[in-house]
């Protein structure tokens, strides 16, 4: 039985020793052309924080909670709040810790309300980091409490390793998935997996896998060399951690396209979120203009919002890839409205958009 205890507040390490420097913006970086934006900017260094080793062990997610879970011979990072069904699991995309769903990045004065805090204001929501990811405001680099693991990895990977946490935590099912970017790909490929498990759906500018049929062969090889060459596909050692989090860009097509073929969503409350501000790219890769990229990415969240009947479909105005950060407002009320949606489904057929304005 795994001993459940408060855990101390989150640790963090300022930038004093820098001895790598990844420069690659969140907006600018294109794993956000399908799986997501990175490495922000990580500068991997000494760090002086708590490790997954530091974390607190957690059992009773029923209870606000931090800790670490164990999953057979290794542990993972789990926080829950709030109260009431379904529970919401937040998934955070490539190489992102949790700290996501519940940091303003972007510092503001006042604080705003972060989507996870919102969440647990009117359901069960949990977050989890998973191995190998790591956070920055700029100033401030949130690395993975979880076990470290070695990378390379795969989707399926990561799916399995969600599924045991799922059970070995004892959060309720079924529950509603949300999930920014590659983690959005994960999610449907969980809920493709394990149906039984997943009520509904936020995919928040989610990587699809349909972004490579669009494209001509040349086209599509050509952002993955990109991809590779801005080292987003590259194992990069965290010092006093371990691998930072390395899934190769577009490595997950052909699972996410099985599943689709053999294993399809169920009919769920789904709501599809996309960014409305392009990628700031100085020189797209070649073969493509910026407007040309924007335009696939556009068609590739269009889809997603086909996988099941009644999906409720809304481009967020203001936001980058990270909507989560840039509009959290509109992803809380997504989340709303799929929770609603799976407590009383004729709330999901009456109305024709989603999130509001």
């Amino acid at each position: 039985m795994i001993e459940s205890e408060e855990l101390e507040p989150r640790t963090v390490a300022h930038r004093w020793h820098v001895l790598d420097r990844i420069r690659l913006s969140r907006r600018a970086a294109l794993r956000g052309f399908g799986a997501t934006a990175p490495m922000i900017g990580l500068a991997l260094h000494e760090m002086q924080w708590g490790h997954a080793h530091d974390a607190t062990p957690v059992g009773d997610v029923t209870m606000d909670a931090a800790g670490l879970v164990d999953i057979g011979g290794r542990s993972l990072y789990l926080t829950c709040a709030g109260s009431g069904g379904p529970t919401v699991v937040l998934v955070s995309g490539y190489r992102d810790t949790s700290d996501v769903w519940t940091v303003d990045l972007s510092e503001q004065t006042p604080a705003r309300t972060m989507v996870m805090p919102a969440v647990a204001s009117f359901t069960r929501v949990c977050a989890y980091d998973r191995p190998g990811t790591a956070t920055s405001t700029g100033d401030i680099d949130f690395i993975s409490r979880s076990d470290a693991i070695p990378q390379p990895r795969t989707l399926p990977d990561v799916v399995e390793e969600l599924h045991a946490l799922v059970h070995a935590s004892g959060i309720a099912t079924p529950f509603v998935l949300a999930a920014h970017s590659l983690g959005g790909a994960a999610a449907r490929l969980y809920a493709s997996t394990y149906p039984d498990d997943v009520s509904g759906m936020v995919l928040v500018d989610a990587y699809s896998e349909f972004i490579e049929t669009l494209m001509t062969p040349e086209q599509w090889e050509s952002l993955v060399t990109f991809n590779a060459g801005l080292g987003t596909d590259t194992v990069v050692p965290i010092p006093d951690y371990g691998d930072l989090e390395t899934i190769p860009y577009g490595s997950a097509n052909p699972a996410l396209r099985d599943a689709t073929d053999q294993s399809p969503l169920r009919e769920m409350p789904l709501a599809v979120l996309a960014h409305g501000v392009p990628f700031d790219i100085d020189e797209p890769p070649e073969g493509f203009t910026p407007t040309e990229l924007e335009g696939f990415l556009t068609r590739s969240n269009e889809y997603q919002a086909t996988l099941v009947p009644d999906t409720r479909y809304l481009v967020g105005e203001t936001s980058g890839h990270y909507i989560q950060q840039d509009q959290p407002e509109l992803v809380i009320e997504a989340i709303r409205q799929v929770v609603t949606g799976v407590r009383e489904p004729e709330t999901w057929t009456s109305l024709d958009s989603c999130c509001g304005s």
